[in-house]
């Protein structure tokens, strides 16, 4: 199957194309604007001459079987409403658009030519965060903090916070009745965030501090006497009387352990079976990202 990766930044370099550069029956053909970053990759890739496209164009042209889209987030409504007009089932690095209008639209799209349409929440394929599902989850709590990065408040929300707000929503064991945010913007810079989710049963925290002295990701879900800690999407710790530690194997690749591996593989095995994909539930984390964005910056009402 003839796949088009479009934008070839550290995310797509890292994490995508070693997965999508590696499987025997993918034809792989590469685009970006940028020349000197096209004949690098696509060096190390060993990918011959008509496999590189500096334009959408002539990647179209290919006759693409899918396409992940690794560009810059404020080029995704226009790359995606043209792979999904050509009928391209798409799979887009998150968040869809930053603006929920942009987001809402290229959904309605998709579903208007019958055309799958995925977004990159690899978090919930990946394994320590998929064996905190089937765990007792009446608390839920998930940090994912920086050093120095205080941000504009959009794009800090949906280009790094959607996916705790993601995460929360796949563990959520039952409906949302309540929704709380609380941010710290400090000259138009947006410091930290907190958004509780609370259900019958249950109450989902997530937390994202800018300004935190430590780059970290930590997961706890607990219930029932027993709590399971994910850090760094690596490491899981059982706790139920004397903790018990599993690691990630040594040669366990980091794709795999944040869940890439895991959801390229899913997106790629229902375009070969022609399962239409559709991205009506990550609109909904797009929602709640822009109640977040309107409650911090003051645009919006907390329920």
């Amino acid at each position: 199957m003839k796949v088009g990766c479009i934008g070839l930044g550290d995310i797509a370099q890292k994490a995508y194309l070693p997965v999508l550069g590696t499987l025997p029956d993918v034809e792989l053909h590469l685009q970006t604007r940028t020349p000197a970053t096209l004949t690098r990759v696509a060096d190390g890739l060993h990918l011959p001459a008509d496999r590189r496209h500096s334009d959408l164009d002539a990647l179209l042209a290919e006759g693409l079987d899918a396409a992940f889209v690794h560009a810059p987030t404020a080029a995704h409504p226009e790359i995606v409403t043209r792979l999904l007009r050509a009928g391209v089932p798409t799979y887009v690095d998150k968040p869809l658009a930053y603006e929920l209008a942009d987001s809402e639209r290229l959904v309605a799209l998709a579903e208007e030519r019958d055309t799958s349409l995925a977004v990159g929440f690899n978090r919930r394929h990946a394994p320590g965060y998929a064996q905190c599902a089937e765990h007792p989850r009446e608390l839920i709590l998930m940090q994912k903090n920086r050093t120095g990065l205080p941000e504009d408040p959009r794009t800090m929300i949906l280009d790094d916070f959607i996916h705790v707000v993601d995460t929360l929503r796949f563990l959520a064991p039952g409906q949302v009745d309540d929704v709380t945010v609380r941010g710290r913007v400090v000259d138009g810079l947006l410091h930290h965030v907190v958004l509780q989710l609370a259900g019958d049963g249950f109450t989902a925290l997530g937390v994202m501090n800018r300004l935190s002295g430590s780059v970290e990701e930590v997961l706890e879900v607990s219930g029932q006497d027993t709590k399971r800690q994910v850090l760094n999407l690596a490491e899981v710790v059982d706790h139920k009387g004397q903790p018990s530690v599993r690691r990630r194997g040594d040669w366990v690749p980091v794709a795999r352990q944040r869940g890439i591996e895991q959801t390229v593989l899913a997106f790629l095995d229902a375009v070969r079976a022609g399962e239409v994909l559709s991205a009506r539930d990550a609109l909904e984390t797009h929602e709640l990202c822009e109640r977040v964005v309107l409650q911090v910056t003051g645009g919006g009402q907390t329920a």
